[in-house]
């Protein structure tokens, strides 16, 4: 006969299937959440930079590029249509002022130059010729002149006397009259004998003095080609570095042609570029900063060309410290030019990943010590801060190193 199981030892059964099916479950539950744990990305602490939201003044700048150049860089061009025969220098040599650079063919040249030595003494030939002949010709018109103001002396005389004989009835009226027409005649032809001299004279001055300037002309023009023959000797203008030559023999150049560029080292600038947005807010005596490699110099803007190509302007920086360690041409770099100060701002550090005014997905540290990924807005920046307008607090801590390779996730563990 089978024996009832009293509720003792069925109460026990019952808890201990209670505690089977608890601990079951816990396992279950512990597993899960392992796996969520494990599962979540985590990040290596070492490799977060953070910065604490703070209030404080923010430089506001606009972001430009530049490209450092030297302070002095002159170019050299070929002053005529030539070809290069020698090469004496080449690129990066360190020369003196007068120091050849290249030779170039100057036989054609020297030819014309040497015709044009010929002409311009004819020319000059001419103009002595022609004085002479002025002179001459000048000289025999006086010569005319006195000899008719000695006639019309001697019929004055002869007019005076005609009368004064006639006053005492020796003469008569018809002699009188006909040594009066004389007088009167030998009177206008003198007049008109001066006035020839002095159209003459005129005419002959001018007629010189053109000449004169078309030799003066030809004068000038025969010494501008005497220069372009000596510049034709490619010297270095200036002492510095040549930072280009051509130095291809036989090279067929023309006049004008680039052939050689010779800069200062020793002291530099900076050439930059924005957009013509921020035209209107360039002025000269702006502080900039521009970031080179890491390294950080100042100086201010000396110059803008208001002239937009390519919806870009350009400007030029002259440093603080031109002549700094560091420096090298065609080293390139963003520039920061400060446009306005803003006070007891929101901010955080200025880091790569800022791009300009707008919305950002930033990871902000937590109280468990994970990363949550929040929507922020920032406003204008400056060399070293972004202002903050919506979604983080004064205190939050703000991950500002590069987290391109987390994106998407929404939350990170620190490790």
């Amino acid at each position: 006969m089978d024996r009832e199981i009293s509720n003792e030892v069925k109460k026990r059964t019952l808890q201990k299937r209670i505690l089977k099916y608890s601990v079951f479950v816990g396992c279950i539950v512990i597993a899960l959440v392992g796996i969520v744990i494990f599962s979540q990305k985590s990040v290596e602490a070492e490799y977060l930079e953070f910065y604490k939201v703070d209030r404080g003044s923010i430089e506001i700048s606009a972001l430009a590029s530049g490209v450092v150049v030297p302070v002095f860089e002159q170019v050299i061009n070929s002053p005529i249509s030539s070809r290069i025969m020698e090469v004496y220098c080449l690129q990066g040599t360190l020369v003196e002022a007068g120091t050849p650079i290249l030779k170039l063919d100057l036989q054609s040249t020297e030819t014309e130059y040497m015709k044009l030595l010929d002409e311009e003494k004819m020319k000059r030939y001419q103009l002595e010729q022609l004085k002479a002949n002025n002179e001459t010709a000048l000289s025999d018109m006086e010569m005319k002149l006195q000899v008719k103001e000695m006639s019309l002396s001697r019929l004055e005389v002869e007019y005076r006397n005609e009368r004064y004989l006639d006053s005492i009835g020796s003469g008569t009226t018809d002699k009188v009259r006909q040594a009066q027409l004389a007088f009167e005649t030998e009177k206008l032809e003198l007049l008109q004998l001066q006035k020839q001299y002095e159209n003459a004279q005129k005419v002959k001055e001018a007629d010189y003095k053109v000449k004169e300037l078309e030799y003066q002309i030809f004068s000038k023009n025969l010494s501008q080609m005497k220069k372009t023959l000596e510049d034709a000797a490619i010297k270095a203008p200036a002492k510095g570095i040549l930072t280009f030559v051509n130095s291809q023999l036989g090279a067929q150049i023309g006049a004008g042609s680039h052939i050689a560029t010779l800069s200062d080292l020793s002291t530099f600038m900076v050439e930059g570029e924005i957009s013509d947005r921020y035209l209107n807010k360039l002025e000269t005596g702006c502080k900039i900063r521009i970031d080179l490699n890491g390294d950080a110099k100042s100086g201010r803007i000396n110059s803008v060309n208001p002239l937009s190509q390519d919806g870009m302007v350009s400007f030029t920086v002259l440093l603080d410290n031109p002549a700094e360690m560091g420096l090298r041409s065609g080293l390139k770099g963003n520039i920061h030019i400060l446009l306005n100060e803003m006070q007891n701002t929101l901010r955080i550090s200025h880091k790569s990943f800022y791009v300009g005014n707008g919305d950002y997905k930033l990871y902000v540290k937590t109280n468990d010590n994970k990363l949550e990924l929040r929507e922020v807005k920032l406003g204008d920046s400056g060399y070293n801060y972004i202002e903050v307008m919506q979604g983080l607090e004064e205190g939050d801590e703000v991950v500002v190193s590069d987290m391109a390779s987390f994106k998407g996730e929404k939350t990170l563990r620190i490790k």
